[in-house]
């Protein structure tokens, strides 16, 4: 099972140019790791994931806020649903429950190791089984289909924290957190998001299978499975059956899912980049499978595993790997310890000597 790992080599043919910038204007730091980012995404046939440094914000008023109320009134009642659920808890199965379980870690998976880190940053691949199982699975999460994730998830990354990334959290934590999905998008977002090379996604026809399809699956995995199976199997109530399986679990898989827009990039410390906004985030690591290690991640967004620390409070890491010995996955790609110091000493700030 193949692991490339990026070394310092990429960063030592760089040092000519970044003296130069020193002589001119003092931004050596920022144009080494564009060059070095440039090359190792390269590697994957993709730079859309690395942030644009040449991007600016239009000058004068910003466009009105236009609500989706259709977006507001639905979220209103998933949550309320999802209350409920929680009440509900005491009187369900414990075979309800741990299907519960099952299923939120599945559709996490779907999100995770699927429309995130395969993707979107295509930091390993997997084959056509592997491919075929997180697309179910990413259809049970119903966060929007694979293609439409990874194309909103790339312009994040390359303009983040700016107007034409879609969950920007300079506009405050329920911006990023739920109240970009209940609002009109910038028009700067539309306008990135269709200049992406997106050839990628179109070239795989599970991708675009999904998305023909989106709608059926999402009604078939996300809420018709989950309500059947212990209402039909260990006679459960179908009201309990629908509430906790599949709204409450649905709704903290969105949650979940959302803090690392909102919490992990305003709370934690920063010992790879103190300059970017993103921080490392145990608590969001823990609830959305290892995506909390977030100031890492936009560092380095091609690693594999979003972290320096393999499987701590990562189970999606644990999941590729596994894949990776069951032949299901190969060319994972991981950062050299080397590399991931050199940075720490270079931009973090400095938390990682306490830790």
């Amino acid at each position: 099972c193949l692991s490339k790992e990026f070394s310092s080599t990429s960063s030592t043919t760089t040092a000519g140019t970044v003296t130069s910038r020193v002589t001119r204007n003092g931004d050596a730091v920022m144009e080494k790791d564009l060059i070095n980012h440039e090359d190792l995404a390269g590697d994957r046939g993709m730079t859309d994931d690395i942030f644009d440094e040449t991007y600016r914000e239009k000058e004068g008023p910003k466009p009105p806020m236009r609500y989706v109320w259709r977006n507001i009134i639905l979220m209103s009642l998933l949550h309320l649903g999802a209350i409920f659920g929680l009440i509900l808890i005491p009187s369900a199965k414990i075979q309800t429950l741990a299907w519960a379980i099952l299923c939120f870690v599945l559709s996490a998976l779907g999100i995770t190791a699927g429309s995130h880190r395969l993707w979107s940053h295509r930091s390993y691949k997997a084959t056509l089984p592997l491919r075929i199982f997180l697309t179910i699975a990413n259809s049970m999460a119903f966060q929007n289909d694979i293609y439409e994730w990874a194309r909103d998830h790339r312009v994040h990354h390359k303009f983040s924290e700016t107007d034409a990334d879609p969950h920007n959290a300079m506009r405050g934590f329920f911006f990023s957190h739920i109240g970009w999905l209940l609002v009109r998008k910038h028009p700067d977002v539309i306008e990135k998001g269709q200049k992406l090379d997106l050839s990628d996604l179109k070239a795989d026809k599970v991708v675009m299978f999904q998305r023909r399809y989106y709608k059926p699956s999402v009604v078939l995995l996300c809420f018709t499975l989950p309500t059947v199976v212990p209402w039909y199997f260990w006679d459960e109530s179908i009201v309990i059956s629908f509430f906790i399986p599949t709204i409450l679990r649905y709704t903290i898989g969105l949650n979940a899912t959302w803090l690392v827009n909102s919490a992990a990039h305003m709370f934690g410390n920063r010992p790879y980049d103190q300059y970017i906004n993103p921080r490392e985030n145990p608590l969001v690591s823990l609830g959305a499978l290892g995506e909390g290690f977030h100031n890492y991640h936009h560092t380095f967004p091609y690693d594999y595993s979003t972290s320096e620390f393999g499987w701590r409070l990562n189970l999606t890491t644990a999941f590729i790997d596994l894949m990776c010995l069951l032949g299901l996955a190969s060319d994972r790609k991981k950062v050299s310890k080397e590399v991931i110091l050199a940075r720490k000493m270079r931009t973090g700030d400095g938390s990682h000597k306490s830790g």
